[in-house]
C-alpha cells in the first residue's frame, strides 16, 4: 500500500488548494505500464472516496492535456521573450551558500539540468533568483508555483475546459520524498482563475507571495524534518520577501 495526493481547486474562501491523502495498491516498477496501473488505482481510491473525475497531470497521463501541463512540456518566457524549460528554470535558478543560480542549465536538457552535480555539491540552498527577483524559501512552493502559473497563464481561456475535472494527481510526485508538485500548480492556478485572482497574481512576484500570504497558502508536506533539510538545506525562521537582484551594467 501507499499514500498519494490528490489536489482539488479549493471551494472555500480560506484556501486556495485542497489536498486529500488516498491510500492506493502500490504496484512498483519503473515501466510505462506499472505507471498506468497507479494512476488507475489512485482514481479508484479517489472515485470511491466520492472525488471524481480527476485528470492526471505528468508524462504519464493517458490525456494529452495532463501530457502537455506536465513541467516537463511547459516553458516559461523571459522578460527578452526567451522560452526555457520549466524544470530548466526551476533548477538554474537556485542559489547555494557556494554557489548559483547556475544560468548555462538554462540550456540545458531537462535530465540533464536536474542531475548537474553542482546542485548536489554547493552547499545549503538559501533562494532563488529569476530575471531579477530573489525568491525565499517560504512558502516552500512558491518559486515552482511561479513558474507554473506564468508558463500556462497564456492558455488561461483554453484551461476554462478543466474546470470540469474535481481535481488532479501526479503518480510521479512523492510527498514522502518531493515538495513541489505540478498537479497542485494547476490546481492552484484554477483556483485563482475562478476568483478573478489570476491577473494580480502574475502582476509581479511580490504580487504573487502576498496574495498566497493572504490565504495562508502552505502546501501539505510529508516528508520528515531530515529529508526536507535534504531538499532545502534550510530551514527559515520567518518568510522573508521577494527582493529585487541589482543588475550590474
Amino acid at each position: 500500500m501507499a499514500e498519494r495526493p490528490v489536489f482539488l481547486p479549493a471551494d472555500d474562501e480560506r484556501h486556495l488548494v485542497k489536498e486529500v491523502f488516498l491510500q492506493l495498491h502500490w504496484h512498483s516498477g519503473f515501466a510505462q505500464i506499472q505507471k498506468e496501473k497507479n494512476i488507475r488505482e489512485l482514481h479508484t481510491s479517489a472515485s470511491a472516496a466520492g472525488l471524481g473525475p480527476l485528470l492526471e497531470i505528468s508524462t504519464k497521463s493517458e490525456r494529452v492535456a495532463g501530457r502537455h501541463l506536465s513541467a516537463f512540456h511547459l516553458k516559461v518566457k523571459t522578460e527578452s521573450g526567451e522560452l526555457i524549460p520549466l524544470e530548466c528554470a526551476f533548477q538554474g535558478s537556485k542559489v547555494f551558500e557556494h554557489g548559483g543560480p547556475f544560468l548555462d542549465l538554462y540550456k540545458k536538457d531537462v535530465r540533464d539540468a536536474k542531475r548537474d552535480s553542482r546542485l548536489k555539491e554547493s552547499g545549503r540552498l538559501i533562494s532563488f533568483q529569476f530575471e531579477g527577483s530573489t525568491f525565499p524559501l517560504e512558502p516552500k512552493t512558491l518559486f515552482y508555483d511561479w513558474l507554473y502559473v506564468n508558463s500556462i497563464y497564456e492558455h488561461r481561456e483554453w484551461l476554462e475546459r478543466l474546470n470540469h475535472y474535481a481535481g488532479f494527481t501526479d503518480i510521479e510526485f512523492n510527498p514522502y520524498r518531493s515538495i513541489n508538485c505540478q498537479a497542485r500548480s494547476i490546481a492552484l492556478f484554477l483556483t485563482l482563475q475562478k476568483r478573478s485572482l489570476l491577473d494580480e497574481a502574475i502582476r509581479s512576484p511580490e504580487h504573487f507571495q502576498h496574495l498566497l500570504s493572504r490565504f495562508d497558502y502552505r502546501p501539505q508536506l510529508r516528508v520528515d524534518h531530515e529529508v526536507q533539510k535534504a531538499l532545502f538545506t534550510s530551514e527559515p525562521t520567518q518568510e522573508s520577501s521577494i527582493t529585487r537582484v541589482r543588475k550590474h551594467a
